[in-house]
């Protein structure tokens, strides 16, 4: 039985790729969910939910993957 790759080999510009693609699909389905909601689409709201959830689970984790520039020195003004 065959493995899985644990080595990635992706740029910066291919995690905002994705990331922006899973920012779409998640509007996507929100948008859809409202609909499910009003009764205009036969999808279930729960369904749509579940995936909702999983979009925004693997999100979190490339944000929470991220290195964010800190000055070593000095006072962080953020802003």
């Amino acid at each position: 039985m065959s493995g899985y790759n644990r080595t990635f080999d992706l740029s910066i510009d291919d995690l905002e790729l994705i990331e922006g693609a899973l920012h779409r699909k998640k509007t996507e389905l929100s948008l859809k969910r409202l609909d499910a909601i009003a009764g205009s689409v036969d999808d279930e709201p729960d369904e749509i939910d579940a995936e909702l959830r999983g979009i925004t689970g693997l999100l979190g984790r490339l944000h929470n993957q991220k290195v964010f520039y800190r000055p070593k020195s000095g006072v962080y003004v953020g802003g």
